[in-house]
C-alpha cells in the first residue's frame, strides 16, 4: 500500500511543465511543412510556407538534440532531470489506446492511430518554458488537438478538455512513490484545445518521440508552462466543469490552473521574469505568453492574469 507523505519539492525536481488573431489564416495553413522525410501532405502545393516568424515557427536555433532528450521533467520516471532519459526504455508504447469520455457523440477507447488516421502530421517548431526559468526551442510533430476534437463530435455542453497520463507503476518506477497523486491530470478550456497552436505531438527532431519525451503521444501548448503540455496521454475526456488538475491541485499557490506564462507573477520560490535558454550560459527576459501573445493574449480579455494565472 503507498502512504502517501508530503514534501516540498526543491526547485530543481519542479515539473515543466499553459485573441484568436487570424483564425482563418491559421486553419487554413494547419497543415504547414512536414519535417524531412515524411513527404507532403495531399494538396501541400496550396498552403503558405511557414517560415521563420510565423507562430508556428521561431527564428531561434533548435536546442541540442542530447539536451532536449536527456533533460526532462516526467515524474513517472523520477524526479531528478536525467531521470526520464535513464529509465523510460521500460515503457511500451505499442499498441496504444486513448480513452474518449464524456461530452462526444463517439466515446470509447480507441486505437492511436485510428484517433490519428488521415489527419497530416505537420512541423511546428515551439519554444518550451518550465517554471524554473530555463527553456528549449523543439521542432515538434504532430496534429492539431482541435482536428482530433472535432472528428469525435463534441457536444454543446463540452467547455474543457481533460487529460490523463497512463498509470502503470510496473512501466513508471516513479509511479511507485506518493511524491504527486497518480495518474497525472491537466486540463484546457474548449477555445485553447482548439486553438491552431495546440497540439498533439506524435515525434520531434524528424523522429518518434523518444519515452521520456512522453511516447507515443503528448500535448503541446507552446504560450502556457511545460507542465501544461502533458505526457503519454491515455485518456482524453470534455466535461462542463473545470477539471481538476494534478499541480494546480497539488500546490495551488505555487501552480495556477490556467499556467500562461507571464513574467509579472512570480513563482513563489523564484522570478520569472528571465529565462536561460537550455545550452546558454546567459539569461534573456521571459516573454508574455511565451512570446505568443499576439496569437492567443485574446483569450483571456477581461480576465485578471495575476489571479488566473
Amino acid at each position: 500500500m503507498l502512504i502517501r507523505t508530503r514534501r516540498e519539492i526543491p526547485a530543481r525536481e519542479i515539473t515543466d511543465e499553459r485573441l484568436v488573431l487570424r483564425r482563418r489564416e491559421f486553419l487554413a495553413g494547419a497543415a504547414g511543412l512536414l519535417l524531412a522525410g515524411c513527404g507532403p501532405p495531399a494538396g501541400a502545393a496550396d498552403r503558405p510556407d511557414f517560415g521563420p516568424g510565423h507562430p508556428f515557427r521561431t527564428n531561434e536555433a533548435p536546442t541540442e538534440y542530447e539536451k532536449a532528450t536527456g533533460y526532462n521533467n516526467f515524474y513517472e520516471f523520477g524526479t531528478d532531470k536525467e531521470d526520464p532519459a535513464r529509465l523510460a526504455g521500460s515503457l511500451r508504447t505499442k499498441p496504444w489506446s486513448v480513452a474518449v469520455e464524456g461530452e462526444v457523440a463517439k466515446p470509447g477507447s480507441v486505437p492511436l492511430e485510428d484517433l490519428l488516421r488521415g489527419l497530416a502530421l505537420e512541423e511546428r517548431v515551439y519554444r518550451l518554458r518550465c517554471v524554473e526559468a530555463w527553456s528549449m526551442v523543439i521542432p515538434w510533430r504532430g496534429v492539431p488537438l482541435g482536428s482530433v476534437l472535432a472528428r469525435l463530435a463534441p457536444t454543446s455542453r463540452a467547455k474543457w478538455v481533460s487529460f490523463e497520463t497512463l498509470f502503470d507503476p510496473a512501466q513508471m518506477p516513479g509511479q511507485r512513490t506518493a511524491i504527486l497523486e497518480w495518474p497525472y491530470r491537466e486540463a484546457l478550456r474548449i477555445d485553447e484545445a482548439m486553438h491552431p497552436l495546440t497540439i498533439l505531438a506524435t515525434g520531434m527532431y524528424g523522429r518518434d518521440l523518444p519515452n521520456q519525451n512522453g511516447a507515443p503521444l503528448r500535448l503541446v501548448v507552446p504560450w502556457k508552462y511545460g507542465f501544461k503540455s502533458i505526457k503519454s496521454i491515455v485518456r482524453i475526456r470534455l466535461q462542463e466543469t473545470q477539471p481538476a488538475t494534478t499541480w494546480h491541485a497539488e500546490a495551488p499557490s505555487e501552480y495556477g490552473f490556467y499556467a500562461n506564462v507571464n513574467p509579472d507573477v512570480d513563482h513563489p520560490r523564484w522570478s520569472q521574469r528571465r529565462e536561460r535558454r537550455i545550452g546558454e550560459l546567459s539569461r534573456r527576459p521571459t516573454l508574455p505568453f511565451n512570446g505568443y501573445a499576439d496569437e492567443v493574449a485574446g483569450l483571456y480579455a477581461g480576465m485578471d492574469l495575476a489571479k488566473h494565472y
